[in-house]
C-alpha cells in the first residue's frame, strides 16, 4: 500500500535551519557593522570630540568632586614603578598567573591632597582596569552620539522613526550622566576602595554604606555600558538599512 503524503509537508533537511539562522545572524551583524562604519566615517569629528570629552571627564571629575567636597588637590604623579613594567613582564622567575592577577590593579597615575594633620586626606588613583573601562565607555558613547548626529542630519526624523532622535538623545544624555556619576573610583582615605563618583562627597559615611554604594556602582556601571552598546547596535542597524537602500 503506498504511503500517504505528509499533510504538513516535507521536513527540511537536517542542518538546514541552523545554517539559515547562522546566515541571518551574520547578515544582521554585517548590516550593523556597515551602519556603524558609515556613521562614524561621516561624523568622525563628533566621534573624536565626544570620546576625548568623556575620557577627560572620567579622569578629572572624581578629583574635582573630591577637591570641592574635601580639600583641593595638591599633588599628581605617574606611578614611578612603571619603567620597571617591561622587566616585570619578561621576568622568567615570576609565574604568569601572578602577572595576570597583578595587571588589573596596577595604578598608572593618581591625584591626592595632603591632610593638614599629616598624611594624605584623599587620593584618587587610576588603575589599568579603570583606564580600560574609561576608554570603553568613551568609545561607546562617542559612537552613539556620532550615529545619532548622522541620523539627525540625514533625515531630521531619525530615519523615518518619529521621536527616535529626541528619545535617543535624551537617553544618551541620561546614560552619560549616570555613567559619570556611578563610575567606580579607586579612592584612598575614604573607607572603601571603590565608590561611585556621587559618593565621593560623603566619605564620612559608615564603611557598610560605602560598601553598598560600591556594589551599586558596579551594577549601574555595567547597566550603562550595556545600554550604550545596545544603543550603538540599534542605531548601526538603522543606518545600515539606509545605506543598503541607497545601494
Amino acid at each position: 500500500m503506498p504511503k500517504q503524503p505528509d499533510i504538513q509537508g516535507v521536513a527540511a533537511p537536517a542542518g538546514r535551519e541552523p545554517a539559515r539562522s547562522a546566515g541571518a545572524i551574520l547578515l544582521a551583524f554585517t548590516r550593523v557593522c556597515r551602519g556603524v562604519v558609515a556613521g562614524l566615517r561621516a561624523r568622525l569629528g563628533v566621534f573624536l570630540a565626544v570620546a576625548a570629552g568623556i575620557f577627560a571627564l572620567e579622569v578629572l571629575l572624581p578629583p574635582a568632586v573630591l577637591s570641592t567636597a574635601r580639600k583641593p588637590v595638591d599633588y599628581f604623579t605617574f606611578n614611578p614603578w612603571l619603567p620597571e613594567f617591561p622587566r616585570f613582564i619578561s621576568a622568567s622567575d615570576i609565574p604568569w598567573q601572578r602577572k595576570v592577577e597583578f595587571l588589573p590593579d596596577l595604578a598608572l597615575f593618581w591625584f591626592s591632597a595632603d591632610s593638614p594633620f599629616g598624611g594624605t586626606d584623599w587620593g584618587f588613583a587610576v588603575t589599568a582596569s579603570d583606564l580600560l573601562r574609561f576608554m570603553l565607555m568613551s568609545l561607546l558613547f562617542a559612537a552613539y552620539f556620532a550615529l545619532l548626529a548622522y541620523c539627525w542630519e540625514r533625515t531630521r526624523t531619525a530615519l523615518r522613526n518619529p521621536g527616535l532622535g529626541q528619545r535617543g538623545g535624551a537617553l544618551g544624555v541620561l546614560a552619560s550622566v549616570l555613567g559619570f556619576s556611578t563610575g567606580g573610583c579607586t579612592v584612598v582615605g575614604c573607607g572603601a576602595p571603590v565608590i561611585p563618583v556621587v559618593g565621593l562627597a560623603f566619605v564620612g559615611l559608615s564603611s557598610g554604606t560605602l560598601t553598598l554604594l560600591a556594589g551599586l556602582s558596579r551594577v549601574a556601571t555595567t547597566f550603562v555600558l550595556v545600554a550604550a552598546a545596545l544603543g550603538v547596535v540599534y542605531l548601526g542597524w538603522q543606518v545600515g538599512r539606509s545605506v543598503s537602500a541607497e545601494h
